[in-house]
This record gives C-alpha cells, sequence and structure tokens, in this order.
C-alpha cells in the first residue's frame, strides 16, 4: 500500500510579505509576480531566518513498484480523491509485475503514458542535443514534431499510431507536399518513437509499418551538372559582373551603358570582391563541399604548403560527422594561398596603420571566405550576366548544390573509378555518387561504346583488323576505369590495370604509375590549368586499409 501527499519546500520570506497569527500559527501575506496574493505558514530556518513554507500545486505518488523499489512519481492530480485512485492504479501494476502478468518493462511503459507528448519531445531533443546533433537538424526535427502533433491534437504516446499518421500524410499529399517533405515528417517521427522504445517509453515502434512515400516519382527539385563550357563562362562572370554593375548607368538616356564613374578604391573592393565569389565557386566546383562546410572554412583547416594539399573538415561542420580531408588540386592551393596572402597584407596593413606590431600569419579561426546567406540570388545573378540557362530542356536547374552535382559528375566524365569519386563526395553509398551526383547526359557514352572491340562481318580476320595487320589504322586500346573496388566497409585495395601479356605472345603494355593506390585524373582544360587530380591521395583520405 502506498500513499499520496503534497510535498513541500521553503523559501525565503518575501520582502514585501506581511506576517500575522492565525489560529496560533504564524502566516505571511504577498504578492506574486502576477499580482496574486498569496499566504503560507511561516518557518524559522537553520539560520535563525524566517522562511515560508510552499506545497505543491499537485499530490505525489509514493509505493513499492513489483521489483521492491520505492517510488515516488507525480499524480497531476490537485484532487486527493482523484490522487488515491492514481495511486490504485500504480498499486495494481506492481501485484501484475510481482504476478508475473506484466514485465517490468511493460509496467515502466505505462508510468510515461501519462505525460504529455510535448514532455517526451523536449526529452527526445535534449537527447539529440546532448548528441552533438547539428543545431539545424535539431530545429527541424522539433518543427515537423510540434506540427504533426497540433495538426493531429495529440495528447499523449497513445494516441501516436499508425492510422493518425498516415492519415496525416495523406492530407498533406493532397495540400501538394513533396514526397521528400513527407519523408522528412515520417523520418522525424519514427526516430522519435525508436527513442522511446530504447527508453521504456514504448514497448514497439507504432510508426514502424508506416510505408515511405515515392520521392524518384515526386521530385520537385531537379539538379543538373554544368559543362566545361559553362564552367569557365560561370567563373568569368563572377569575376567581373561586381564591377561591371556598379559601372552600369541604371537611368537615363545612358542606361544600359558602362559609364559610370568610380573611386579607384571602389573598383579595387569590387575587383577584389569578384576575385572571391570566382574563388568560391571554384572551390565548390574542386571539392564538392557543400555550402555549410565551405562556409565555416577557417585559415587553420588547409595545409596548402604539404605534398598533397588539403583541407580538414571539423566534424561539427560536416554532415556525416566525421571530419575528413578534402584533396585540393595544385592549381586550387595556389589560388587560396594567393588569396590568403593578399588578406595577410591588408591585415598588416591595418595594423600598421595603428601602430601594432605586423602579424605574421593570419589567425587560425579567420574564415577562408565570406559565404553570404544570399548566394542563391547572387548566383542567379551570375548564371544570366554569363548567359547560361539556369533550367533545361527538362526543368532541371542550377542552384549552390547543384555545384555539387557537377563535381560528381565531372569525376565520372573523366574517367574516376566509382569507389575513389564515392570517396571524393564522402558518400555513404555507390549508390548515390553514380545515380544522384551523375549527370548521365554529361558523359560521352558514344565515346565509350566507340573504344569496343571491332566485329566485323565481311569475313576478313577480326584479330588482324584489331591490331591493325591488315593495313588499316590500329584500334585504340580501351580506356575504361579500373574495376570497382572491394565493397567491405572503409576499405581502399589498390588496383593494377596492368596485364602480364597475351595469348598471341605481344608484349604487355606499359604499367601505370599510381600514386599509393589512386590514379590521379582532372578536369580536362578546366580553366586552362594544370591537370594534377582531383581525388585525395591515401593519406588525405584518411581512409582504413584492408587487411589484405
Amino acid at each position: 500500500m502506498g500513499t499520496v501527499y503534497r510535498k513541500t519546500a521553503t523559501k525565503p520570506l518575501p520582502p514585501d510579505a506581511e506576517t500575522f497569527t492565525r489560529k496560533g500559527n504564524r502566516v505571511a501575506k504577498w504578492k506574486d509576480r502576477r499580482g496574486k496574493t498569496r499566504s503560507a505558514p511561516v518557518t524559522t530556518g537553520r539560520d535563525g531566518s524566517e522562511r515560508v513554507v510552499i506545497e505543491s500545486g499537485t499530490y505525489l505518488a509514493k509505493y513499492r513498484d513489483g521489483e521492491g523499489i520505492v517510488r515516488e512519481v507525480s499524480t497531476g492530480c490537485r484532487s486527493k480523491d482523484a490522487a488515491m485512485a492514481v495511486l490504485k492504479d500504480l498499486t495494481d501494476r506492481a501485484e501484475k509485475v510481482k504476478a508475473s502478468i506484466f514485465t517490468p518493462a511493460e509496467a515502466a511503459t505505462a508510468d510515461h503514458q501519462r505525460t504529455q507528448l510535448s514532455d517526451h519531445f523536449a526529452a527526445y531533443l535534449d537527447h539529440q542535443t546532448a548528441k552533438g546533433l547539428n543545431k539545424t537538424r535539431i530545429a527541424n526535427n522539433r518543427s515537423r514534431l510540434n506540427r504533426f502533433s497540433d495538426d493531429c491534437g495529440l495528447r499523449c504516446l497513445a494516441d501516436l499510431t499508425a492510422t493518425v499518421l498516415e492519415r496525416w500524410l495523406a492530407n498533406r499529399q493532397a495540400e501538394g507536399m513533396s514526397a521528400g517533405n513527407r519523408n522528412e515528417f515520417r523520418q522525424a517521427l519514427v526516430g522519435f518513437c525508436n527513442w522511446c522504445v530504447r527508453t521504456n517509453r514504448l514497448t514497439t515502434n507504432p510508426l514502424r509499418m508506416v510505408a515511405k512515400a515515392d520521392a524518384k516519382s515526386d521530385q520537385r527539385r531537379k539538379r543538373r551538372a554544368m559543362t566545361e563550357n559553362e564552367l569557365r563562362k560561370l567563373l568569368d562572370a563572377a569575376r567581373r559582373r561586381p564591377l561591371v554593375d556598379a559601372m552600369t548607368v541604371r537611368r537615363g538616356k545612358d542606361a544600359g551603358e558602362q559609364k559610370a564613374k568610380l573611386r579607384d578604391a571602389t573598383r579595387q573592393r569590387l575587383a577584389k570582391l569578384g576575385r572571391e565569389r570566382a574563388l568560391t565557386y571554384k572551390t565548390y566546383l574542386l571539392t564538392g563541399l557543400r555550402k555549410n562546410e565551405l562556409a565555416t572554412l577557417t585559415v587553420g583547416q588547409l595545409d596548402l604548403d604539404g605534398p598533397t594539399p588539403c583541407a580538414v573538415l571539423d566534424a561539427a561542420d560536416e554532415k556525416n560527422r566525421q571530419g575528413n580531408a578534402i584533396a585540393l588540386r595544385s592549381d586550387l592551393a595556389a589560388d587560396l594561398a594567393g588569396w590568403l596572402g593578399d588578406k595577410l597584407k591588408a591585415l598588416q596593413a591595418e595594423s600598421r596603420k595603428r601602430g601594432e606590431s605586423l602579424p605574421l600569419r593570419l589567425p587560425a579561426a579567420t574564415l577562408v571566405f565570406n559565404v553570404p546567406a544570399g548566394l542563391l540570388r547572387i548566383l542567379n545573378r551570375d548564371l544570366a550576366f554569363a548567359g547560361i540557362d539556369k533550367t533545361d530542356d527538362r526543368g532541371r536547374t542550377i542552384d549552390v548544390h547543384a555545384l555539387r552535382h557537377t563535381f560528381g559528375t565531372h569525376l565520372s566524365k573523366v574517367g574516376v573509378s566509382p569507389r575513389t569519386a564515392q570517396a571524393a563526395m564522402r558518400h555513404s553509398t555507390i549508390d548515390l555518387t553514380m545515380n544522384v551526383y551523375t549527370d548521365p547526359r554529361l558523359l560521352d557514352v558514344h565515346g565509350a561504346i566507340e573504344r569496343l572491340p571491332a566485329l566485323s562481318l565481311s569475313g576478313a580476320d577480326d584479330t588482324e583488323a584489331a591490331t591493325g595487320t591488315d593495313g588499316r589504322a590500329e584500334i585504340e586500346p580501351r580506356k575504361f576505369a579500373p574495376g570497382f573496388a572491394p565493397t567491405s566497409r572503409n576499405s581502399v585495395q589498390t588496383v593494377s590495370t596492368c596485364d602480364s601479356g597475351n595469348k598471341r605472345g605481344e608484349p604487355a603494355p606499359p604499367r601505370q604509375e599510381t600514386q599509393k593506390g589512386l590514379k590521379t585524373t582532372c578536369f580536362p582544360n578546366l580553366l586552362q590549368v594544370e591537370p594534377k587530380g582531383v581525388e585525395p591521395s591515401t593519406s588525405a583520405l584518411r581512409t582504413q586499409r584492408s587487411p589484405n
């Protein structure tokens, strides 16, 4: 048997309290922050000061559970009779656990059924915060959970059923919400229920059987990769547009002409801005960084002087929270070094004006680029200035993330092996690299077909035709990328593309030298720079080698 009671606590006597005696006991009366008059008994604290005794607004129940442990739980009741009814339910459940009718886990689950759903949400989000998840992800989960519960009028965990979720998703579909957005709501709710199961708030996940929507057939935002010619136009437009726009007359008879007069300082500032934008785009295109990753990239994360230049991302800024090293092509590393060198000169000039000692290097926390929040709007203007269509004939568009799609597509276009491309893109699956981030329209499928073996129907010796001994030009050897890397997780294996010879005794082709097992490739002719390769070396990737 248990008992119910109101928990009491003491606090200092309010400064404006009036004390008086009622029925032989001292009582204090005061107004709280809301202006409501309150009264409470007065007692003497251990230090001799006067304190008021405050009772909790609801009753607590004290009982011994089925495992013999004394529990104190809030009944949430202001009436003693209602609190006694709650206590009876608790003691009855404890008896059923003793009789093995309920398991302790089922009993613990029942204790959470009376808790408000909003309190469960708050505990779940606190758990995600403690795990160190991205703040944006936590905020999105909070918004989705609260919107779903408010739309459906849910109050407790028992109200959270598969039928309720399926009906809500169907209504959102009728309103025009995309399949991908509906899947994000489903994922947030399923993740919450999985956490409830792990913390004994639910015995099973009631939403586990709710099916995902087909996002592929209802794709609202389709991105496309840019061609090499478009990349050159974009970088040139980004470099020139700030100064051209400032010099363009907006009104009057000379509207549209570049006749506006600018000060030298303004010209230098706009030229620097154009250079930064062009270098920002180039870094996107040659590294595949995401917007947040580039916006948070600092000077201390760059290693430009080593044999393999790279940028080491902080795990907190990266999507997969791994803290990978991103390989930098030699010309990009040189551009970044020049950009940071100019920033250091500007910092030294400011220090010289203030009479301070000149810094020898930029602070490690200095951001490499100033990536504005409205970068998409700037990109749209640069595309228009360059004469590049934002949307193609299939309705696919170019946005900031499409630059990452361009990086992945050109990796495949220049013959990078799928496993190496996956590592460069930092994807968890090869399917994401090959099917989502590779634009097949830019791949040279026709050229690949042309490099297949020649098969003659004229009766001539196909072998002679293939080797060129019949007087015709020799067929160029096949140039397909090396085969797939092993499928074991987080492993890299060196792939040899050399043969020891053929059956006709012909000499083996020359061995293709590689750097630590990874073939170097590049974007051909992009900005007319030396092709040094875009995928990182083994040491820069920080991948684990297979024990074999």
